[in-house]
């Protein structure tokens, strides 16, 4: 691999609140690095149909010790912004992580380790063993999260934790197989991986240390149904040769996340 910059993509809706302690955290993560595995780090903030003044404090943390892009997206839905991100991204390795800092930055040289020694894609994974998790939520949350996880691993059988928000892969890889990907919403990065599988990336699952930060944007009553509806559409796309659609929604076995806490198995 010859180019080894990093572009981070975060995508950002009305999140003036918390991205300016995430940008600061970041900054402050990469200044305490003795050594980093990459050729220099960029952020590219996509500002997606915000109403506060979420590009104007994203402008404001742009550095010479990080820089940061803005771009703005219309398209409203999660999928939809970090797509416009990585579009408008050029490096050789592009990775993209939520606005609220869940997942610990670590994860960004241990992610580009992988992919130096080999990997296509590394994904974060709060099902790995190895991971350290912290959340929230109340058990109906915890019982749709993980009746989402049973009918994601459907989809993409193998991948534990499709809904970490954080991902890194190839750049050229990422910018073909996002052409591809039709969901703008939260379940996005099921079609994402899917797409990747059909075309045989090797896939790394990363633990990951992530903490639940208040202030999600996602609400069960009012995106829950619109989520599945999403994913059944991803399944149709991508394995239309599977069992019927009603079979998408049968659990199978016990849920790995289940059994560490109930997670939200969507976080922006």
């Amino acid at each position: 691999m010859n180019d080894l910059r990093l572009q981070v993509v975060i995508p950002a809706r009305n999140e003036a609140a918390r991205l300016p302690r995430t940008l600061a955290a970041l900054r402050h993560h990469l200044a305490s690095m003795p050594a980093a595995p990459w050729a220099g780090l960029e952020t590219i903030v996509v500002d997606n149909g915000s109403t506060d003044r979420t590009a104007a404090v994203a402008h404001a943390a742009d550095s010479p010790d990080l820089p940061v892009t803005v771009v703005r997206c219309d398209r409203p839905g999660k999928g939809a912004a970090v797509a416009a991100g990585v579009a408008a991204s050029d490096a050789g390795l592009v990775a993209y992580m939520d606005a609220d800092g869940a997942t610990a930055f670590d994860a960004l040289e241990r992610a580009v380790n992988c992919l130096t020694g080999g990997a296509d894609v590394v994904v974060g994974s709060r099902a790995h063993p190895a991971s350290t998790t912290t959340a929230r939520h109340d058990a109906v949350r915890g019982v749709g999260a993980s009746l989402y996880r049973a009918a994601a691993r459907r989809v993409v059988p193998g991948i534990a934790d499709t809904q970490c928000g954080f991902k890194l892969m190839r750049g050229d890889l990422a910018r073909a197989v996002f052409r591809e990907v039709r969901a703008a919403g939260f379940s996005f990065d099921v079609e994402l991986l899917a797409r990747l599988q059909a075309r045989h990336a090797e896939i790394v699952e990363l633990p990951v240390t992530w903490v639940d930060v208040p202030g999600s944007t996602f609400r069960p009553a009012r995106h829950g149904a619109a989520a599945f509806t999403e994913l059944a559409g991803i399944h149709r796309r991508t394995r239309p040769e599977s069992r019927p659609l009603r079979d998408l929604f049968l659990v199978e076995g016990p849920d790995p996340l289940l059994m560490q806490q109930s997670l939200a198995p969507f976080h922006v």
